[in-house]
């Protein structure tokens, strides 16, 4: 078999990492734009736009808005489920509990559109979400909550509803980036600043925590 030269291998990594970015890059923007003018009123011109590319780099990655904004929900969705990876049987509640919460708090300061897109597509009753609700969510937070039950056997922490314990906290720590609005209006911001969310995330993570009987 013949083995590409060094150029060529080095060549295809260059490329790649330019496909990366540029594919990253596209997605932020696409953030931005669905979550202000929503999917029917998003357009492909406006996204590009947004992101400092030609229109065309936007169909080489993505097709078209549809495969665009699917390829938004399925990155944002996957970066949400990924701190879970935490919570195992072996680890400690408190430790597993607060670092979830702690990601899901960092998230919603660091991309609020994401979740602003994630919610819309929500409300509107999930018409592209809704099979990855039902074969990576479902499974997945009930594999969660089994590990919860566990612990709460186990007499790690006090008796809760581990499958609404979830519901408890995404509804908590996406309230800052889907409702932001609300919270700075009664904070008297313009912008939530940086001690505005620690002061939050100390806040919820402290509430869940109690709530579970556990202690930071």
């Amino acid at each position: 078999m013949t083995q590409p030269s060094p150029t060529t291998a080095t060549t295809d990594t260059a490329k790649g990492q330019i496909r990366q970015a540029n594919q990253a890059l596209i997605l932020e923007a696409a953030e931005r734009v669905f979550a202000g003018a929503g999917f029917g009123g998003a357009t492909m011109a406006a996204i590009a736009e947004a992101a400092g590319l030609p229109k065309a780099n936007l169909h080489y990655y993505f097709g078209n808005k549809k495969e665009l904004y699917r390829a938004v929900l399925d990155r944002t969705l996957r970066d949400w489920l990924a701190p879970t990876d935490g919570i195992t049987p072996e680890a400690d509640p408190a430790t597993a509990l607060a670092s979830y919460i702690r990601d899901k708090m960092r998230q919603s300061a660091q991309r609020p559109h994401a979740s602003r897109v994630f919610a819309n597509e929500l409300l509107h009753g999930a018409p592209e979400l809704s099979d990855l609700l039902h074969s990576h969510l479902s499974p997945l937070v009930r594999a969660k909550a089994a590990v919860v039950d566990g612990w709460i056997a186990q007499g790690r922490m006090a008796p809760v509803d581990s499958v609404h314990l979830f519901f408890t906290i995404w509804s908590a720590t996406q309230t800052y980036a889907d409702f932001d609005v609300q919270v700075r209006a009664v904070l008297g911001r313009t912008e939530l600043t940086q001690a505005d969310h620690e002061r939050a995330t100390r806040h919820v993570v402290d509430l869940v925590l109690r709530g579970c009987g556990l202690t930071a």
